[in-house]
């Protein structure tokens, strides 16, 4: 890239002579970058340099660390899955205390994410990184060495805490190491495709994990990405400086966090209860109520607010609220799949944990492509806006060939073709959501815009999970009861499924 000096002169910002230091034209010099390909100028400088257009010089090893920072948080959300049952006879603890291992990690995740993404506009997202990253391994050594059900479900409540710092900061950071908008659309169709399939990869890792290793390593693991991503960060990343420091919205914060809560666990309890018995329980509904009362009182305040935790302009600018409409009807269905499916081919199929993940490695291999080919080669031709409802039909059309499974399927032909129909589908919505739900935001509030984008995933996956579990037990146990004694109990949740 050429860049007009003064008196006419065009010289390569990018140029660096053998000795390190920039090739300047005549007049002002560019930013010098040394021998790494870091930054030698001050914060201010280098941060003028990077809106000028100056891409940092090694951002595509930047993009590695923030994709396995992301790898990190989702698949910790199925990685503790499959090896549940082996920490309940290990720890001691009831079936009914069971979900708190993943609900303690939703709750904390999903009521936090728009703090953490204000946060990190407000120290940085590199010092957010480091923060978070630093955090989540210890809560995941924490609860590694778990001695009891409790020690346990406050190590996977810190996770999720330090989850809500990371995700926004990584996503945040991607929107604005590009400056070139095809690498920008490149790099965020990698960046998606690590999202979406890193609920995937948990279910393969946590099966391989706890059958050869023990159930322990499915956090312990997590301290193993961590070290990596951290040197990454610290050997790739330093902290800019923020020109405009955004002020804690401290009336938002408590309004926005407690009502994320109070929806995420009224869905999460109305899951808990077979058929529709969850949500006409007390708790399911006042707390639902509750949740909705506080959304929306936050949501009026924030119009009034003179330092708004979410400026609503993120939120009613048309293509980011599609975007943001998009991840969440995305999450509903995948939601379901990874958790009803994974029961199926366990439960009627007859596979191990090991072949339960590895069945869905197709899937993450299609979520990958797609994710890559949507934003790299069709991103430049075709407006996201046009992508991501093409990606929620494409994915509805994988679900409706999942339904067609029964107790005498074949994986190979009847669960395999859905599953990759489905994962094409996810991997556009993604690529095409995550370059969306960042566009145009200013720098400093690329943390709040990219957090919005991580409640729509987290509260979309709550809705799914409750709704489809209500439907999933009612139509099965009605299928059982109407062939009782003559149909095994297996073959009646197929038709739930």
């Amino acid at each position: 890239m050429l860049v007009a000096e003064e008196g006419g002169h065009e010289h390569d910002p990018r140029a660096v002579s053998q000795d390190g230091s920039a090739v300047h034209g005549p007049g002002r010099g560019a930013p010098v970058l040394d021998r790494l390909g870091t930054w030698d100028e001050p914060p201010a400088t280098r941060d003028v340099a990077l809106r000028a257009g100056l891409s940092h010089p090694r951002r595509w090893q930047i993009l590695a660390v923030l994709s396995l920072v992301q790898l990190m948080v989702v698949l910790d959300t199925t990685v503790s899955n499959i090896a549940l049952p082996y920490a309940q006879a290990a720890l001691g603890f009831s079936d009914g205390d069971r979900q708190w291992v993943v609900t303690a990690y939703s709750l904390a995740f999903g009521s936090l994410l728009l703090v953490g993404g204000r946060i990190c506009d407000l120290i940085g997202r590199e010092r957010a990184l480091v923060v978070g990253l630093v955090g989540f391994a210890a809560a995941s050594a924490l609860g590694g060495a778990a001695v009891n059900f409790e020690m346990l479900v406050v190590a996977r409540a810190a996770q999720g805490a330090f989850s809500a710092l990371l995700a926004p900061a990584a996503l945040a950071l991607v929107s604005t190491t590009f400056e070139s908008s095809g690498e920008r659309a490149r790099a965020v169709g990698i960046y998606g495709g690590a999202a979406a399939a890193g609920a995937s990869i948990g279910l393969l890792a946590g099966g391989f994990v706890t059958e050869y290793l023990s159930w322990r390593w499915t956090l312990y693991v997590n301290d193993l990405i961590a070290v990596v991503a951290l040197a990454g960060v610290l050997g790739l990343l330093r902290g800019r400086s923020t020109e405009n420091r955004p002020r804690i919205d401290a009336v938002g914060t408590v309004l926005v966090s407690a009502g994320l809560f109070a929806v995420v666990y009224g869905f999460g309890s109305a899951a808990r209860r077979p058929g529709a018995d969850g949500w006409t329980e007390a708790s399911t509904v006042s707390y639902l109520i509750i949740g909705a009362i506080l959304i929306t009182a936050f949501l009026g305040y924030e119009r009034r607010a003179v330092h708004p935790l979410l400026p609503l302009r993120i939120l009613l600018d048309r293509d980011r609220g599609g975007a943001y409409a998009a991840l969440l009807l995305i999450a509903v269905g995948s939601y379901a799949v990874f958790l009803f499916l994974a029961y199926y081919l366990t439960a009627t199929l007859g596979m191990s944990a090991v072949m339960t993940g590895l069945a869905f490695l197709p899937m993450t291999g299609m979520i990958l492509v797609a994710a890559a080919v949507g934003n790299t080669l069709l991103g430049p031709r075709v407006s996201p806006r046009t992508l991501a409802p093409t990606g929620l039909l494409i994915a509805a059309i994988g679900l409706v060939m999942l339904t067609q499974i029964s107790s005498q399927s074949y994986y190979a032909l009847s669960v395999l073709p859905g599953t990759s129909v489905f994962g094409t589908g996810l991997g556009i919505v993604f690529a095409s959501a995550f370059a969306l739900g960042t566009l145009g935001v200013d720098p400093d509030e690329a943390g709040i815009a990219a957090a919005t984008l991580n409640v729509a995933n987290q509260v979309g996956g709550a809705v799914g999970t409750a709704l489809l579990n209500t439907i999933a037990t009612s139509v099965a146990a009605s299928h059982v009861a109407a062939h009782i004694g003559a149909l095994p109990v297996n073959k009646g949740v197929v038709h739930g499924i």
